[in-house]
């Protein structure tokens, strides 16, 4: 499930007084996220403790969800039922007592008042009923056995045997502890995801998404396969600026969809290009998924250095895909668009140069600047609303800029009450102690052998993924198994992009991937023919992160030969890996060549350490460029008679 997805049907259409007020705090919720992102409260006369800040979010979040979503979905939604406003006015009892009382509970947090065990397990049940209006069952089933397991862990055997807690200190410590509920995840959600979302949405409202597509057509309208070929550059660039494959699907298929099936794709084929497309827009610097955030605060490293790490594996995604897309363009006889959709440049540009400002902005803070992520958003938000404003074509009304607030904040309820029950998971299990042990006892399963571990990952990220959002399949498993790869000898971050990687790959992968679901919708195609095929047009996904944690100089680590080295052998491989996928080059391929081409994929993508690895790597070069240079000779000495005059050639 997406980390933004939202079901419409399961909210209330509210009018007067409670419409009112839900916008309100919605607006409050996307307003206090920007002026802390911005970190105006540096400047403040006195100390403010980021659980605070913490508290009042976590108080505002609550009280949207249980004023605006529905308690069941048959439920009529055009009034607030009595027991809503109580859970409501609970959520904000909970987040203003840490607001208003954090500084003198900072000094005696291990005191197991009643006001402290009490509010805490209305807490957590708040939570628990937030996340299954937002969310479903599935995800409130996977935080309860974590919470119980830190009350009944004596009942277990051998390594999972702990002492076990009481429920006051379960729930005081889940409540009030840097560990729970108010901890990491909260802490990345209300300081920086809010704001580029926020800039997602400031861009749609100065016309933003019509540039980026612009830009998309402009570069591959005119080749064969044109109207695929923008897709997946436009998905891409949404992709930087919302970080949400389904967000991308539902905003840029609507349009590159039927584009593309106009041009002759099948239906099942546009639909596949264009989940796997915005998929990848999680993974494309420089604005990647929420989890990518999420990587830099669990190492200590600056969102920078994630992002130029994830730039290569990235950029291999795409690599793969569009050698399969152009392939798939020759195989049914496509051609580019026509000249007259195709925009001109200075008319683009006359519009649009607003945008590249912003842009260009937020690459610098982030990247070069190395400014924290949240104020470098905002500060792109801030620009993209000044830049709009500066022609009539793009000036927002202040209509438009009240909804892009309130739809932020809509957007945000999903990341408030996904990113606290994370909490609550990593809490539960470090009360508990099994975050220490797991490690140990999945390092003894897999007899220490690291590319076992790391398939076994690989499959356990993708069934955790089709139940729970992105974000919350990396949280988890950055604490129970990031600990046991890197144990194993894996770079950290090559072992947190790894969990990342995998996490967001249940999008496209059936039977449960809601990228592809949302395709297929657009599409009118047959779900499980997308899904297989996406899987086939994402193939370097399920690979590259194999490549890269075992041989971290795919993600810039290591000496500029090794660099060099693994993105060339790796690229070849790819582009090899792509055209046996399509089973077309010249020609179409039979199962036994593509057979021959994925060898020397295989070869040239294993990771070189030197001596034999190089020889091995050159292998896999010289049977590509062999199989090649054949199939251009066959497919050239097959269209000579087709090129004579007089030839009555087939």
């Amino acid at each position: 499930m997406s980390d933004d997805y939202i079901i419409t049907s399961k909210f209330r259409t509210l009018g007067g007084a409670p419409s009112a007020l839900l916008r309100g705090l919605l607006y409050a919720l996307t307003l206090l996220g920007a002026v802390w992102a911005l970190e105006i409260h540096h400047s403040l006369a006195w100390a403010f403790f980021k659980e605070q800040y913490l508290g009042l979010f976590l108080a505002l979040g609550l009280g949207s969800i249980f004023l605006g979503v529905k308690a069941r979905r048959e439920e009529r939604g055009d009034k607030v039922p009595w027991y809503d406003w109580l859970l409501a006015g609970g959520g904000f009892v909970v987040g203003l007592y840490v607001t208003v009382l954090y500084p003198t509970i900072a000094y005696r947090l291990g005191v197991l008042s009643p006001d402290r065990w009490l509010l805490g397990g209305l807490a957590v049940f708040l939570i628990l009923e937030a996340t299954r209006r937002i969310a479903g069952w599935g995800l409130v089933w996977c935080a309860v056995p974590c919470i119980l397991y830190a009350k009944f862990a004596y009942l277990f055997p051998g390594l999972l045997y702990a002492r076990g807690s009481s429920w006051e200190r379960i729930a005081t410590y889940l409540y009030l502890d840097a560990s729970g509920i108010l901890g990491l995840p909260l802490n990345v959600a209300a300081s920086i995801i809010v704001a580029f979302i926020f800039f997602g949405r400031a861009l749609y409202a100065v016309g933003g998404d019509k540039f980026l597509t612009d830009v998309a057509l402009k570069i591959m309208g005119r080749y064969r396969g044109g109207a695929a070929k923008v897709a997946v550059v436009s998905s891409s660039l949404f992709g930087t600026v919302s970080g949400s494959a389904v967000a991308n699907v539902a905003v840029d298929g609507a349009i590159t969809i039927p584009m593309m099936k106009r041009t002759g794709y099948p239906p099942h084929i546009a639909a596949a290009i264009e989940a796997v497309a915005s998929n990848g827009g999680q993974i494309m610097p420089p604005v990647m998924g929420a989890a990518a955030f999420l990587i830099a605060e669990f190492l200590n490293i600056s969102y920078g250095e994630v992002a130029l790490a994830a730039a290569i594996p990235a950029c291999l995604y795409f690599l793969a895909l569009f050698t399969q897309v152009d392939l798939e363009a020759a195989k049914h006889g496509l051609v580019g668009l026509p000249t007259e959709q195709i925009p001109k440049f200075q008319t683009m540009m006359r519009r649009g140069w607003v945008f590249v400002i912003p842009l260009s902005l937020l690459v610098y803070t982030l990247m070069i600047a190395n400014w924290e992520p949240g104020k470098a958003g905002m500060v792109a938000v801030i620009a993209t609303f000044l830049v709009g404003a500066l022609q009539k074509e793009t000036r927002p009304t202040f209509r438009a800029i009240l909804a892009s607030i309130e739809e932020t904040g809509q957007t945000l309820l999903d990341i408030v009450v996904v990113t606290a029950l994370a909490g609550l998971v990593i809490g539960a299990l470090q009360l508990s102690g099994l975050t220490f042990k797991l490690s140990l006892l999945l390092v003894t399963v897999t007899g220490g052998n690291v590319l076992f571990l790391l398939a076994l990952t690989a499959v356990v990220c993708i069934l955790l993924g089709m139940s729970l959002p992105t974000t919350v399949v990396y949280i988890t498993l950055a604490v129970l198994v990031g600990p046991a790869l890197t144990q194993l000898g894996i770079v950290p971050l090559a072992a947190h992009l790894f969990l990342f990687y995998f996490g967001m790959l249940s999008l496209i992968t059936p039977p449960d991937c809601l990228a592809t679901y949302t395709a297929a919708a657009i599409a009118h195609s047959d779900f499980w023919k997308t899904g297989w095929t996406g899987m086939r047009l994402g193939i370097a996904a399920y690979i590259v992160p194999f490549v890269f944690a075992l041989h971290p100089a795919l993600i810039l680590k290591g000496t500029t030969e090794e660099i060099i080295v693994a993105i060339a052998t790796s690229a070849i491989g790819v582009i090899l890996l792509g055209i046996g996928c399509a089973g077309y080059l010249f020609r179409p391929l039979g199962w036994a060549k593509r057979g021959v081409l994925w060898l020397a994929a295989l070869l040239l993508l294993l990771p070189s350490w030197g001596g034999v690895w190089l020889m091995i790597d050159a292998a896999g070069g010289v049977l590509g460029l062999l199989f090649l240079l054949w199939e251009w000779n066959r497919s050239a000495a097959r269209d000579a008679p087709l090129a004579q005059p007089n030839s009555s050639g087939p």
